[in-house]
């Protein structure tokens, strides 16, 4: 498993999350068809406060769009799916501009700091 590193926008951050997401996936199936299924399902929702990353009809995981001091979330910020609607706001899971973090096909870890 490799770790994300950091980029400069959050649509860099997206593309690379995603891009290890599928490379997870694939060398977890042996099917070609199944892989492609997967790449191809991606759904990404821009909210007010998160984007939601979508695959095959479940919450992959969030992203923040804005810094959160109740719940000490910078922008960028991975979070874990807590249902269809919200993140767990509980620690985010690694930072797309700072990198250095993991995300399997099934979602983003727990952070490593590094």
């Amino acid at each position: 498993m490799k770790t994300v590193n950091k980029k400069t926008s959050i649509e860099e951050g997206i593309e690379e999350i995603i891009d290890q997401a599928n490379n997870d996936y694939q060398g977890r199936h042996n099917s070609n068809d199944m892989s492609k299924r997967f790449s191809e399902s991606w759904e990404i929702k821009y909210g007010k406060k998160y984007i939601k990353l979508i695959n095959r009809e479940s919450v992959w995981g969030f992203i923040c769009l804005e810094d959160d001091s109740k719940f000490n979330l910078k922008k960028g910020d991975l979070l874990f799916p807590a249902s269809w609607t919200a993140p767990s706001k509980n620690f985010a899971r690694g930072n797309i501009f700072r990198g250095g973090y993991l995300v399997q096909w099934t979602g983003p870890l727990y952070y490593m700091e590094q």
